[in-house]
């Protein structure tokens, strides 16, 4: 299979070292790509970026859960930490509200959540029936960024129920299993120059357009001289695009402050990177923003030390 093979939102790729694979994580399409027909995550493997194998199944969420086994899941990622693999994704429980408003649509439970294995294959497993974000919140797009030591959950506050979309952090305990303390608010959509309001945009949801600014993939990164860069998504005059911010202070807590114009606007976004065996700097996102016309698009990126181009 090659990439322009492969429906796919929200790629995000795991190099391998010790196998020389690629790993590239996605939400299960089908039912029959479960042993049980409930919704999941997959992984197709590659040894060049080019040729990629069929998925096979890495996660199936279980009959019995907080979250809906018949909704798909969602920005599934997997990190490597401290020898074992940890996968982040977002799962929902469409029949249960949190909230109604007339100027919303509906405020369902929305959770990212952190699973574990010992293979980057799978199966990952829960700590426990129950997410990491926030009770109450409607959240998702969980990532793992580890600072002095520490590791923290950065994710999104969906503009849903806040209106102007937020990222925020928390800390994690040193197993992943759960946070410590209260998350803190990193930045919101509209603080970015170039973010739109959907509104204005004309871009519905579920039948209605509704105003708001949006927050999508959070993916930190530091540069070769030590900036700390954090890749995410929003919707500007071009749609959904790619865009960087960048930490003043040069840790977690920022302040953050943003490009006044996005890195990619062509309607691609949530997008990460990654080095391949060969030590280029990649880009991978996916474009346009419509399944099933979604696909995963590769770049080669340049550190110029204290920014990124696409090259």
């Amino acid at each position: 299979m090659r990439l322009s093979d492969i429906p796919i939102h929200d790629p995000f790729v795991l190099p391998v070292e010790a196998t020389q694979t690629y790993y590239l994580y996605a939400s299960t399409l089908e039912s029959s790509q479960t042993p049980h027909g409930r919704c999941g995550v997959m992984a197709y493997t590659s040894r060049d970026l080019t040729n990629w194998e069929s998925p096979v199944p890495v996660f199936e969420l279980p009959e019995r859960s907080w979250a809906d086994p018949a909704h798909k899941v969602w920005a599934p990622e997997v990190h490597h930490y401290k020898g074992m693999y940890y996968l982040f994704a977002t799962f929902t429980a469409p029949k249960d509200l949190i909230e109604t408003r007339p100027d919303r649509p509906p405020i369902v439970k929305r959770h990212s959540q952190i699973l574990w294995s010992d293979r980057p294959d799978g199966p990952f497993r829960p700590f426990a029936d129950r997410p990491q974000t926030p009770v109450g919140w409607m959240a998702l797009d969980g990532t793992l960024w580890v600072e002095d030591g520490v590791p923290w959950l950065v994710f999104c506050h969906e503009w849903i129920q806040v209106t102007d979309g937020e990222i925020a952090a928390v800390r994690l305990k040193a197993d992943l299993s759960d946070v410590e303390g209260d998350p803190i608010q990193l930045f919101k959509a509209s603080d970015a120059p170039w973010v739109r309001d959907l509104k204005e945009l004309g871009i519905g949801r579920q039948g209605s357009v509704y105003g708001g600014y949006v927050t999508d993939g959070p993916f930190l990164y530091r540069t070769a001289k030590g900036r700390l860069l954090m890749f995410w998504s929003s919707f500007g005059v071009r749609r959904y695009a790619e865009t960087i911010a960048w930490s003043e202070s040069g840790t977690i807590a920022g302040p953050w402050r943003h490009a006044q114009h996005p890195l990619f606007d062509d309607d691609g976004g949530h997008g990460m990177i990654f080095r391949t065996f060969e030590g280029q700097l990649k880009l991978i996102l996916h474009q346009p923003n419509n399944m099933p016309a979604s696909r995963a698009r590769l770049f080669d990126l340049e550190d110029t030390g204290d920014a990124i181009r696409i090259l």
